[in-house]
């Protein structure tokens, strides 16, 4: 790797923020095997799905003993989200011609949240293309681990992989609810969820709490600036300081 590169602080937030993401990908490697799932349906989810959370939801759903449908629609509304980071994305890096479909395939809750930490153009692009990359690499290669080795691992519950996925969703909504609505909204989901639980098939709590959220969000009356602040300004070229400020141009 060029010096350059090797003293910008995207790159290495983009390496560790990747070796970490990618081990991560072993549990679900692990999970997947033991779910039933054979080594290349597995691989397939995470080398076209590639959205650990959404990962972890299909199979959690389908091993729960839920339908496909089931399974399909909240790994699908886990991803949403991703779409979301896309547009974001797309504004800010600017990217051009088939680059843009690369992008949006590497579109996840890492490489935005690596490239909206940098104020520089430049530093946005190699933090998301470095957390990108090495992440998208590293995570299925450790889910191929994870896979063989599912079955010699044994029960994923004496390891903690079962809880894995759920202390992951934490980490990530935790630093998120920074206002009065959001937290009520995330205790009525709850609530929701743990009540729906016992009465319908696995994969249907996490719609009834989603719609919940909905309704909650939709009779709110908090203030506009309250909650979930957007991550990143998705027009900042628009400004005319956003790039004056660095002493660099467009790249």
């Amino acid at each position: 790797m060029p010096p350059k590169l090797l003293d910008s602080p995207a790159v290495k937030v983009g390496l560790s923020i990747s070796v970490a993401t990618g081990l991560y990908g072993v549990s679900f490697g692990a999970l997947s095997a033991a779910s039933g799932f054979d080594f290349w349906q597995t691989m397939a989810l995470s080398l076209l799905l590639f959205s650990g959370g959404s990962q972890f939801a299909f199979i959690g759903v389908v091993a729960g003993g839920g339908s496909g449908v089931a399974a399909m629609t909240a790994s699908a509304l886990l991803g949403l989200r991703n779409g979301i980071y896309g547009m974001q994305m797309n504004a800010l890096l600017l990217p051009k011609g088939k680059l843009k479909y690369l992008q949006a395939q590497l579109s996840i809750d890492e490489t935005t949240a690596t490239a909206s930490g940098q104020s520089d153009p430049g530093e946005q692009r190699r933090g998301f293309w470095t957390a990108g990359i090495g992440i998208y690499v590293l995570w299925n290669l450790f889910t191929a681990v994870g896979a063989l080795a599912g079955n010699a691992l044994g029960d994923p519950k004496q390891w903690g992989l079962d809880g894995a996925a759920v202390a992951a969703f934490l980490a990530l909504l935790w630093p998120r609810l920074k206002g009065r609505e959001p937290w009520a909204i995330a205790v009525a989901c709850a609530v929701a969820t743990l009540v729906a639980v016992p009465f319908v098939p696995p994969g249907v709590p996490i719609l009834v709490a989603a719609a919940v959220a909905g309704v909650f969000g939709w009779l709110s009356h908090a203030r506009s600036d309250e909650g979930l602040e957007p991550d990143i300004d998705p027009y900042p070229h628009r400004r005319g300081d956003s790039r004056g400020d660095t002493g660099e141009g467009a790249e």
